[in-house]
């Protein structure tokens, strides 16, 4: 065994201690449906994963699942030198049939591709994968414990798979001196010299893997008393969890704690750990809502729980009142009325001084579900639901040259060895004769904002129209896998508000920090977008971008403003990059410049009115 081969004893790993026991859980029970784990860099989240696999048992290992691996990787393929040498189907099982009894690790797992996203929905639901290639197919068994990592700063999952994870952990890293210490100098020690370090932690690893098979072997006798059943029913149902997924996990989860600590019973204990573990990530309602349980909310729920159990039978039937509740509908309250202002508390605002105008970024936005908007042109980008790409999935098109992302064109492979026989006869199949599929789906884009927030904006009504229209946009970008970035223009320049980022509910949390007023900036606004879109073209050459302007196309900032904002628009149509034109002008009066800046720039042009009055739905129009 080289050193490579050796693993981090997940025994050995310092701290993480609510980590490693819903990794232990899992484990007891894989129908809990495995682990998430979101947190920063560094915090051994990798190491944790890759040292359960000895844990396991016969047969468990841990499986890794690259975010760019092929389709045909992770499902499995057929082997087409078989195919064509002995005319039978064969074959080659992905990497999903190979996890089949133990753990399929995706680092990094918000970055998978949808594609694969949809494989996995797949999978997890039926615990089977099925191919089906070219009339032929396939099935193999693929039951396996999904665990993932993720940073949050790079964008969320998609909510399908988000709620397939049975257990989510946040992780950080140690805060504590001695602890920090503690860590460095173990991965010292290992990194020195892995199998000693590992031999010092074999007794501790034995002990730990007979204690999960242990309790592999007595969870299904674990008993759900109905007071337990009820207050897992109470908890779920005053957070508002959809569906009853949330109670069956929470079920599962507390019987595996249940027989973790060797019980033969649930108790309110066991339902703690299983909420705070299984419901955090089952509370959001779109993209942007916060996720987590505060100690106070969790508290609550749990609260919610005990009235919902009813009294301990231990008790003889009745339950004494906490101080101050006043029955079941609830705790006394202050004859005078609870001590708050009721016009709200008086604050400073966000970075302290004076605000130079509103705030950006707040309240609801306009509800309507947006009409696609897309690049011009086929692309070659990672996939998403944007714009037209090349892809390994879609729309077959026609055949092409055969090469590992285009699969098999059967038509165009049988017509090529048809010519090659020149009429006399189709002659055997050979490798030379196949021919690849091209297929057209979509892709994922670099959406860049360039938010005009000058005073000619900053009217009431104005500012919520434009706040509104560019949250739904954000939402949009979210939902088609975009990244995003936001250029705002006030003042006498333009910044970049957020960088490219998957990541939109922070994007809508950093706007929301943003102030307006001032001169228009136009043409600065402009450059700073065209240098954001340049800068992320040498990091990422594939993603196409698309430059969304909001704006009422006036330009006030300096010296020439208004040939400098022509000189910018005309720059960025040479570079060819699609756009699209929000004109923010409202009024009986109009300059109807914005419609001259998306006729410079070659952009879709659309209104305010038209996104106020029904919606983004019809106003935001292809440019395909």
């Amino acid at each position: 065994m080289t050193h490579a081969d050796v693993r981090f004893p997940f025994s050995a790993v310092v701290g993480q201690d609510r980590l490693k026991l819903a990794l232990i859980l899992s484990a007891v029970s894989p129908g809990i449906g495995g682990v998430l784990i979101r947190g920063e860099k560094g915090t051994a989240k990798s190491t944790i994963v890759r040292g359960l696999a000895p844990l396991l048992g016969d047969g468990g290992r841990v499986v890794d699942l690259p975010i760019g691996a092929t389709e045909d990787r992770v499902i499995g393929s057929l082997d087409l030198t078989r195919v064509l040498r002995d005319g039978q189907a064969h074959f080659t099982p992905g990497l999903l049939a190979q996890a089949d009894g133990g753990v399929l690790y995706i680092d990094e797992v918000n970055l998978l591709s949808d594609h694969l996203v949809d494989v996995l929905l797949d999978a997890a639901a039926s615990g089977r994968v099925t191919i089906e290639r070219d009339g032929v197919s396939h099935t193999q068994a693929a039951d396996f414990v999904l665990v993932g990592t993720m940073n949050p700063e790079e964008g969320e999952l998609r909510p399908q798979l988000l709620d397939r994870f049975g257990l989510v952990v946040d992780v950080a890293g140690a805060r504590d001196v001695e602890e920090r210490v503690e860590i460095v100098t173990s991965r010292l020690a290992f990194d020195a010299d892995p199998e000693s370090f590992a031999a010092r932690y074999e007794g501790a690893e034995a002990e730990l893997a007979a204690r999960i098979g242990a309790a592999r072997e007595r969870v299904t006798a674990v008993g759900l008393p109905p007071r337990e059943l009820r207050r897992i029913a109470g908890v779920c149902a005053h957070l508002d969890v959809d569906g009853l997924r949330g109670d069956i996990v929470v079920a599962r989860t507390a019987a595996a704690h249940a027989a973790w600590r060797g019980a033969d019973e649930i108790d309110a204990d066991d339902v703690r750990v299983a909420v705070e573990l299984a419901l955090p990530h089952r509370r959001r309602r779109n993209p942007f809502d916060e996720s987590g349980l505060s100690d106070d909310q969790l508290d609550d729920a749990l609260d919610a729980g005990d009235q919902a159990a009813g009294p301990d039978p231990d008790d003889g039937g009745t339950q004494e009142p906490d101080a101050g509740d006043t029955g079941p509908d609830g705790p006394d309250t202050d004859p005078d009325g609870p001590d708050t202002d009721p016009d709200g508390p008086e604050t400073d605002p966000p970075g302290g001084g004076a605000p130079s105008g509103p705030a950006f970024g707040s309240g609801p936005s306009i509800g309507g579900r947006v009409r696609a908007f897309r690049t011009e042109g086929v692309g070659d980008g990672d996939a998403g639901r944007r714009s037209k790409a090349r892809s390994s999935r879609g729309i077959t098109t026609r055949a092409v040259d055969f090469g590992p992302r285009t699969g098999v064109h059967l038509f165009g492979t049988v017509l090529a060895a048809a010519q090659r026989s020149n009429g006399s006869g189709l002659p055997a199949l050979t490798p030379a004769d196949l021919r690849g599929a091209e297929r057209i789906g979509t892709e994922s884009n670099l959406v860049v904002f360039v938010v005009d927030l000058s005073g000619s904006m900053t009217a009431r009504s104005r500012l919520a129209a434009v706040r509104n229209a560019c949250v739904d946009l954000l939402r949009d970008s979210y939902t088609r896998r975009d990244r995003v970035a936001v250029v705002v223009a006030c003042g006498k320049d333009a910044y970049v508000a957020v960088p490219p980022t998957r990541s939109v509910e922070i994007a809508v949390a950093r706007l929301a920090q943003v102030r307006t007023g001032g001169r228009t900036p136009l043409a600065e606004g402009l450059h700073r977008g065209l240098e954001v879109i340049e800068r992320a073209a040498r990091v990422d050459p594939t993603r196409r971008p698309l430059l969304v302007v909001m704006t009422d196309g006036r330009a006030t900032a300096g010296p020439d403003a208004s040939r400098r904002a022509d000189a910018a628009a005309d720059e960025i149509a040479r570079r060819g990059i699609s756009a699209v034109v929000v004109d923010c002008e409202q009024g009986v009066v109009r300059l109807g410049l914005a419609v001259e800046l998306a006729r410079r720039l070659g952009a879709e042009y659309t209104t305010m009115e038209a996104l106020t009055s029904t919606g983004l739905t019809d106003h935001v129009r292809g440019v395909a």
